[in-house]
């Protein structure tokens, strides 16, 4: 049940961000060829929207299986090599990920202490910087789904076009 609902909140947000950059951005360039003075502050909130995009679109490739992998060796080893190498990068999925998050909410307390501010919406810059730890701790959280279960049942997640989400 909460995984569904986090699922949907992903998605949500991912199709959020992009409907809203694409948007603004729509705005500001017909405002500026109709009126002649654009949004000052739309290429700012633009590149903010992608960022989050792309922290909670890549939590998002993990739990579906779009990610990029290079899986040549993997597929060559015997099964018994096979499971110990995903086991393994998977496990450092979940650490590398789970580093960033940790280093990413220290950073954010650090620059919540600074009172930066962003140059042209004057948005604190701790909001902008908080998509490091809660996309990097998402995509953790997908690692550790996927690494339990493939340990569980020997199947990683493997996006076809048409469904949603599929098992190999």
């Amino acid at each position: 049940m909460i995984n569904r609902l986090l699922d949907r909140l992903e998605e949500f947000l991912i199709a959020s961000f992009m409907a809203i950059a694409t948007l603004v951005t729509f705005t500001a360039v017909v405002m500026r060829y109709t009126t002649g003075s654009g949004i000052d502050w739309a290429q700012e909130l633009t590149i903010y929207l992608f960022i989050w995009m792309a922290k909670f679109g890549a939590a998002y490739g993990v739990r579906t299986g779009i990610h990029i992998g290079v899986d040549f060796l993997v597929n060559w080893v015997r099964p018994s090599i096979r499971r110990a190498m995903v086991i393994a990068a998977l496990s450092l999925g979940v650490i590398f990920t789970g580093s960033i998050a940790f280093f990413g909410a220290r950073w954010v307390i650090f620059i919540y202490g600074t009172g930066q501010v962003s140059p042209d919406m004057e948005m604190p810059m701790w909001i902008v910087y908080l998509a490091i730890p809660f996309g990097s701790g998402l995509m953790c959280y997908r690692f550790i789904q996927v690494l339990l279960g493939f340990m569980r049942n020997g199947a990683l997640p493997v996006h076809s076009f048409g469904t949603e989400e599929a098992t190999a």
